[in-house]
């Protein structure tokens, strides 16, 4: 048996508390640095590799680590880096190369697997086999190299899978290895498709031993959604799908609604890197978190007849603008990935380390991971949120964000709560001071007792020019001229903060951006916004399954 770290959630409230401290994992460790090079025909078979071996050398205690560049997508690998030595005492090798990795971490691995670089998904079907038969991943040309250090063939991919559709192979890989897979997570190694793929991720779908697909959640790839049915339908309640949705296959809309159906949670990114290496450290001794609060659960304001303003960003601290100049200018609300708290509390502890007086951290998204509440099962639904509320208390977390696009595709269609969702998240979390609904804007409001759902008026895409954003708010504002009037913001990942600064400088007032916390009290206590919830007869642009 090898050994996976698995806390109870009132295990990692004690750790949160510094009531507990888990033994840490060895002080020595290696570090490798990757470049951009995802292309097939170029960086990513190595990469491939090294992920597979990461893998499997932090089964047993977390040896390996890897640096990517500050413009991947999760940028913060460099800083976390610096976390590990200042606050865990953890002494980082170097590694330089492909070649000085195999020779440190072979005895980790009982031999190699080859994928066929003609057929893309046989990649995903060699990294299920590496996880369960404890192999390296390779590519023809790599092959001398891994032989060298002394490691033999397991399986051969090469022609396996030549002329076959995607359903047809992981129908195999199926019928070949689910059963021995994990049935508490399983690895949508989706995202980049084609000349450059990017499973950055791989390594914890190999430590923890799960099944990697690409299948799509189309309804009118009907081979492929009855393969990704039936896996679904096999897991554990309440289990985790890591990774993504596979671009160009299906949506995120589609996917996300598929799981929400099964009661089950997405953890994002396809590229998200370290999480074997990660999931093998608690929280340092003695912290807590503690949130930037800026108002008491029971404190009453009141707003003025002007606007107010709330910005939150709700797409991963980790890959949006944490380390860029500018952070701590605006009162900002970040929404947390709460499951981090069980596969990477480092993470959630620098974040929380690095937070400025303005940064202000929020629940979600939608539950314990990313799901689509409008379509959760009944049944699974209180389960689910009491575990969310259980994470939430960990974190010092008092608001709840809710996103639904199953009547969506991206920031176009309804998103939109029916009203007997909206009941039972009120029910679900009697504690919180209130909730934001949507990721476009969307049209469901409500106030119970003193805690407003609002959703957001506003989207930023960070690509729409800033003139052409102050614009569109001044719009807003003029034409929702009843004061006090809510303007929430979200605010997309990658928007350099400095220039929302510029934006609200040249806001028609009277203006005021407010922390989050702050902005639903004030909505609290005077509701110039309307009761409104989904309705049957409202138009969609995806009708589901």
């Amino acid at each position: 048996m090898t050994r996976t770290l698995k806390i109870s959630l009132a295990a990692v409230l004690s750790l949160a508390m510094g009531l507990t401290t888990l033994a840490e994992p060895s002080k020595k460790a290696w570090v490798m640095r990757f470049d951009l090079d995802w292309k097939v025909a170029s960086g990513l078979p190595e990469k491939a590799m090294l992920v597979s071996l990461q893998g499997l050398a932090n089964r047993e205690e977390a040896q390996l680590y890897i640096i990517h560049p500050a413009d991947f997508q999760w940028e913060i690998t460099e800083p976390l880096y610096d976390f590990y030595q200042r606050k865990h005492g953890v002494a980082f090798s170097e590694i330089p190369d492909a070649k000085a990795a195999l020779k440190r971490f072979k005895s980790a691995a009982k031999g190699y697997v080859v994928w066929d670089k003609e057929v893309g998904p046989s990649l995903n079907v060699a990294f299920t086999i590496a996880g369960l038969e404890d192999a390296v991943v390779v590519s023809e040309e790599l092959i001398p190299l891994v032989r060298k250090v002394g490691l033999k063939e397991i399986d051969d991919l090469r022609g396996r899978y030549t002329g076959q559709s995607d359903a047809e192979i992981y129908g195999d890989a199926i019928e070949r290895y689910w059963h021995r897979c994990n049935r508490d997570k399983i690895m949508l190694m989706g995202g980049h498709r084609g000349r450059v793929m990017m499973p950055a991720m791989a390594d914890w779908g190999i430590r923890e031993r799960m099944f990697f697909h690409d299948l799509s959640a189309d309804p009118n790839e009907a081979d492929e959604l009855v393969l990704n049915r039936q896996l679904l339908e096999d897991l554990n309640p309440g289990a985790t799908v890591f990774g993504w949705h596979p671009y160009g296959k299906d949506t995120e809309e589609q996917s996300t609604m598929l799981l929400s159906l099964y009661g089950l949670k997405m953890e994002g990114l396809h590229n998200l890197p370290n999480l074997s290496y990660n999931c093998q450290f608690s929280f340092t001794p003695g912290f807590r978190f503690t949130n930037n609060h800026h108002v008491g659960l029971d404190e009453t304001l009141v707003a003025e007849e002007k606007v107010y303003i709330s910005f939150v960003q709700s797409d991963s601290i980790g890959i949006g603008v944490w380390t860029k100049p500018g952070r701590g200018k605006l009162p900002f609300a970040w929404q947390v990935t709460m499951n981090w708290t069980k596969f990477s509390p480092a993470a959630l502890e620098y974040f929380h380390e690095s937070a400025t007086p303005n940064d202000y951290f929020i629940g979600g998204l939608s539950g314990p991971g990313y799901m689509y509440p409008n379509n959760i099962p009944k049944e699974r639904f209180p389960q689910l949120m009491e575990e969310a509320k259980e994470l939430m208390a960990v974190l010092d977390e008092r608001v709840m964000e809710i996103m639904d696009n199953s009547a969506a595709d991206g920031n176009v269609g309804n998103a939109d709560l029916f009203k007997e969702t909206v009941d039972a998240y009120y029910e679900a979390f009697p504690d919180v001071i209130g909730f934001i609904n949507g990721y476009g804007p969307a049209r469901t409001f409500d106030l119970r007792d003193t805690r407003p759902m609002l959703s957001y008026d506003y989207y930023i895409d960070p690509k729409r020019p800033r003139e052409e954003v102050t614009a569109d708010l001044n719009e807003l504002i003029v034409l929702n001229s009843k004061r006090p009037y809510f303007l929430l913001v979200h605010v997309r990942e990658s928007n350099d903060v400095n220039s929302l600064v510029e934006v609200v400088e040249n806001l028609e007032g009277p203006v005021e951006v407010k922390p989050l916390d702050v902005f639903l009290k004030l909505a609290a206590s005077n509701k110039t916004y309307q009761t409104r919830f989904r309705q049957p007869d409202d138009p969609v642009h995806f009708k589901g399954y």
